[in-house]
């Protein structure tokens, strides 16, 4: 089965155009997105079983990211 992809712009289709403003104009959604996407592929890397951890650190990742998602969500909508 194929591990769904969860990088910003999949998730977020309706804002890309948002992220690319704000990536470029402010550098705390800019940091928050590169954290984003460095945690979702480690994620990938880890549920793909190319790097091995506990279940617990997989799930601390996961909700790291999902924070991160909703900072800069609340960050798009503003």
């Amino acid at each position: 089965m194929p591990i769904e992809k969860h990088d910003l712009i999949h998730e977020l289709p309706e804002y890309r155009g948002r992220i690319h403003e704000l990536k470029v104009g402010d550098e705390h959604f800019a940091q928050m997105f590169e954290e984003y996407h460095e945690l979702d592929h480690e994620i990938h890397r880890i549920e793909e079983n190319i790097e091995t951890t506990s279940d617990e650190y997989l799930e601390e990742r996961k909700k790291k990211r999902l924070f991160l998602k909703d900072e800069m969500l609340a960050m798009l909508k503003a």
